[in-house]
């Protein structure tokens, strides 16, 4: 690792700042490109996509940029294993030279823990690592065991070495990795955060709740608690306003915070990642957990805490010198997937004799995923093809300047066009900019608009 202490006269020599904070550890000019989830099905780097080039020198212009990599890579005429029964809501699948295509990009690192890590089993898990380290690209959030999923990857790069910690609070129960324990193995799959999740209503439904429960016969979970109801596998608690509650498992905080700790021990910068949907894709505002969470993660010693996975941006906060991006929304959504399943075609009510992938993807994107409940959030609004490619720059280890270039993944194209970013100016970019700015006021955070793009500035010493 390089030694940069002489940069920042607030960094003591056991590599904390006066405040207790971890120290970040990397060279004047330090750039972190960060945007959401990656969904592709087709190389873009060579084919027509007017004005794509433009991202790509952001991308490339960069120490390291990231991405979550939401889809499985994989060649359908080889692979060997099956679509999953559990499923993320979609069987997102890509051919084998995303991989390439990625790095290309300018791609370095990537998060790979996520509801659709185990689409297409094990075996779609294994594959997609194998062409991502073919590509040279270092992923983080999966692994034979709960240790590997958990570990820190890392990054060399001029200026320092970069530590990736990924895990995912929304994701299919069976893919979730353990470790071995006894005489049992331990089980491939991803690094988690287990949430319990309470609905809060308001005192009156509450009663109702309880005398439901009260006049069903068998057991009663949660009766001892007065101000808990258990129906059907659900919590409920009175409160003041209708909405979601959260609390995270310890176990599984424990665990990330250690690998948090461990990952910045051996770099100089570390980047921590969660895909979270939660309380879901509608909401432009994170949990009530995760605030208070990012922070802890930062106090661990994290330079940057990236959330994706509500398909739409959330706010930006600064907190210790350090960015928290509660949600980048999507990067690329260029969602051509095939094959789909025989259970999405069931799913839609569709028949694979007739229509084809491209029926099933479209009209799965006009309702929303099917679950037990019902339909939930569809993805079909401007919205949710509305981003920002963030730009991180680091002077003497602090954050200096955080730069937005707002884009549009073509939500008015033709189906087979949509998803591929394109840089916007004028009124499309005003808009983006400033609804970012009005989801991240609450966090004291100013985003200055200024030539179609928005800009952060840090003052030197600042303890936001």
């Amino acid at each position: 690792m390089q030694d940069h202490s002489h940069q920042k006269d607030i960094h003591r020599k056991d590599g904390y700042d006066v405040d207790g904070s971890i120290a970040t550890n990397v060279a004047n000019g330090f750039t972190m490109v960060a945007v959401g989830d990656l969904i592709l099905s087709r190389s873009l780097t060579n084919s027509y996509n007017p004005g794509f080039s433009d991202i790509v020198a952001i991308l490339r212009n960069a120490d390291v940029t990231f991405g979550n990599m939401e889809m499985n890579i994989f060649d359908s005429r080889h692979f060997k294993g099956s679509p999953q029964a559990e499923y993320g809501g979609a069987y997102h699948v890509g051919p084998p030279e995303i991989g390439p295509d990625l790095k290309a990009m300018g791609f370095n690192l990537v998060s790979y823990a996520n509801n659709h890590t185990l689409d297409w089993g094990l075996e779609g898990m294994r594959e997609t690592c194998r062409v991502l380290d073919q590509s040279g690209i270092v992923y983080a959030g999966v692994g034979e065991n709960l240790a590997q999923a958990g570990a820190a990857r890392f990054q060399e790069t001029p200026r320092g070495r970069v530590a990736l910690v990924s895990f995912t609070s929304s994701y299919t129960p069976m893919s979730r990795a353990c470790d071995p324990a006894g005489a049992a193995p331990g089980r491939p799959g991803l690094n988690s955060l287990r949430l319990e999740q309470t609905i809060v209503v308001a005192p009156e439904h509450f009663e109702s709740l309880k005398q439901v429960r009260n006049a069903l016969p068998g057991p009663r979970p949660g009766r001892d608690d007065p101000n808990l109801v258990v129906l059907a596998g659900k919590r409920y608690k009175p409160g003041d306003q209708c909405g979601y509650s959260y609390e995270a498992n310890p176990r599984d905080v424990g665990d990330i915070i250690r690998n948090v700790r461990r990952g910045k021990q051996f770099s100089d910068f570390c980047i921590v990642t969660n895909h979270g949907h939660e309380p879901g894709n509608w909401s432009q505002e994170q949990p009530d957990y995760e605030r208070s969470f990012a922070h802890r993660l930062i106090d661990a010693g994290a330079d940057a805490y990236i959330v994706h996975g509500p398909h739409q941006l959330r706010g930006i906060e600064i907190y210790k010198e350090r960015p928290i991006f509660y949600s980048l929304g999507n990067f690329m959504y260029d969602d051509l997937r095939t094959p789909v399943g025989a259970d999405m075609f069931e799913a839609y009510g569709k028949d694979p004799r007739i229509d084809t992938d491209a029926d099933v993807t479209v009209d799965e994107e006009a309702k929303g995923y099917p679950s037990a409940e019902g339909f939930l959030e569809a993805l079909s609004e401007p919205v949710y093809y509305q981003s920002v490619v963030t730009v991180s720059r680091f002077e003497q280890n602090e954050l200096a300047e955080l730069r937005l270039y707002p884009v549009e993944l073509g939500f008015s194209k033709r189906f087979a066009n949509r998803g591929v970013p394109q840089l916007v100016t004028g009124l499309p970019a005003r808009a983006i900019l400033e609804r970012l700015q009005k989801l991240s006021k609450p966090f004291g955070t100013q985003v200055i608009i200024e030539n179609n793009l928005g800009v952060i500035t840090l003052k030197r010493g600042s303890s936001r």
